[in-house]
């Protein structure tokens, strides 16, 4: 049986993992960090762009449009929360119709349906708090918005569902071809050997082609910051609002998540550190003013958290999506920065496409494109948490109160395929302490139950992986 390793377990990663999975082959997924999307693939605005914005002819373009197309389908079949909201590109000044002109253009040739230049009194009829200074926007009905972290946890699971197997805590150092085939090795001395390797290694992926191949690429890590807001200000707008883009992106947004919260970002500043996430009073002023330019109501007292992602920014410009030349078995996914996350299903069904191609793959008859998510308390009718309770009665305990999540949900997360380990995983399977207080409230019951159900010591339970412990001790 082929081989196939994948390194890095983000949307890119895992999405194709579970288009390989139609395949008969052994498939292996190595992550760095304990869990799925704990990279640029966490720290990301959620937005499905619909295809505008990328140049024409360009693989961002390409695959943005195809992408877009298939969430309807596959946040059905894989049970992830998606909605078609739309979004605008606002114009503050009158001089500047020229740049929605711009856009409209490119999204027509790129293939992007139903645009539309509108009015600035046409956007507020719609979305009303949106700013008086507004003069127009380019419509675009085919936007929408994810739980980024949650589409990429449905992929995983279903893939593994479809045997493939994912190793965390692997830290890939470097890459070695010997007779055709690629030895990947790890810091902790472990080797993984692939017929083929699968470079999904985001703000890594330069690195690794760069030990093994000819053709060199560099990946700027292009950092972005932003600011939640609580779900009492998710009336403030239903749609997504852009401004302007400049060079260095899409500029600030005003976002509102599939769960009611709205999001504020990212700054774009161009840094030398592939690990820095640490937030900035500067980055997140520049977030929040800039924003109050599209909507002067925003104000600073709904806001729940802040953070800070990494973009894989490719010298190239554009998407690397191919087999490494030299005859190296090593197939790239570099710089898949924005519209990475939209793009991502359709790189997907490419990659698999020409992978199972090269190693002459016949199909998994047993593959199962079903993945059904952990039940929502939270948004169930009375009728249907009575019944859910009746067959499990954990479902019966609320333990994180701002979001409604229920025991039997954060059991769930930690023993369903690719589960949770830690506080984070849990928060991004079920949103206990997503809410106003953060976890204030809810992470000593959520400790609890993580340690019992993997049947681990209370220190041992940590917010995000190993040095991120939360108890150094027993008071005797």
């Amino acid at each position: 049986m082929k081989k196939i390793v994948i390194i890095g377990a983000g949307v890119v990663g895992c999405s194709i993992a579970r288009e390989l999975s139609r395949y008969d082959a052994k498939i292996t997924v190595l992550e760095r960090a304990n869990d799925v999307a704990c990279g640029t693939t966490k720290a990301n605005s959620g937005v499905v762009h619909g295809g505008f914005d990328a140049k024409p002819g360009s693989l961002k373009a390409k695959y943005n449009v195809l992408g877009n197309a298939m969430f309807d389908r596959l946040a059905k079949e894989l049970d992830f929360p998606f909605r078609r909201n739309g979004a605008y590109v606002l114009c503050f000044d009158d001089t500047k119709w020229d740049g929605l002109k711009k856009l409209y253009d490119q999204g027509i040739e790129n293939g992007v349906k139903d645009l539309r230049v509108v009015t600035g009194d046409e956007v507020r009829e719609r979305e009303p708090y949106v700013s008086k200074e507004v003069k127009g926007a380019l419509w675009c009905p085919s936007s929408g918005i994810v739980s980024p972290y949650e589409m990429t946890i449905a992929y995983a699971e279903n893939a593994a569902k479809n045997g493939v197997e994912f190793v965390f805590e692997k830290n890939v150092e470097k890459l070695v071809q010997t007779d055709g085939k690629i030895q990947v090795v790890c810091s902790d001395g472990d080797v993984y050997e692939g017929d083929v390797v699968v470079n999904c290694a985001g703000l890594h992926s330069d690195d690794l082609n760069n030990t093994i191949c000819d053709k060199k690429y560099k990946i700027v890590p292009r950092k972005g910051e932003y600011m939640l807001l609580d779900k009492t200000s998710g009336y403030l707008t239903g749609t997504t609002l852009f401004q302007l883009p400049t060079a260095m992106g899409k500029g600030i947004l005003v976002v509102p998540s599939v769960h009611g919260n709205i999001l504020l970002g990212p700054t774009a500043v161009d840094i030398e550190d592939k690990e820095c996430k640490d937030t900035t009073y500067d980055g997140l002023a520049e977030a929040f003013d800039k924003a109050r330019i599209t909507m002067p109501s925003l104000t600073k007292k709904t806001v729940i958290t802040q953070f800070t992602g990494l973009r894989a920014h490719a010298d190239a410009g554009d998407f690397v999506i191919s087999f490494a030349k030299d005859g190296v078995p090593l197939y790239n996914l570099i710089g898949i920065e924005s519209p990475g996350l939209t793009a991502a299903p359709a790189i997907a069904v490419q990659a698999a496409k020409d992978i199972s191609a090269y190693l002459g793959l016949d199909a998994n008859k047993a593959f199962d494109p079903i993945r059904k998510g952990i039940p929502c308390f939270a948004t169930m009718t009375e009728s249907e948490r009575a019944e859910i309770i009746k067959k499990n009665p954990l479902y019966g305990r609320i333990v994180c109160r701002c979001e409604v999540v229920t025991e039997g949900e954060i059991v769930d997360s930690i023993n369903r395929p690719v589960g949770a380990k830690d506080l984070d995983g849990v928060k991004r399977r079920t949103r206990a302490g997503m809410g106003r207080c953060q976890s204030g409230f809810c992470s000593e019951r959520v400790m609890e139950i993580i340690a019992r159900e993997r049947g681990i010591d209370m220190t041992e339970v940590t917010k995000s992986g190993k040095g991120s412990e939360i108890l150094v001790g027993r008071v005797e």
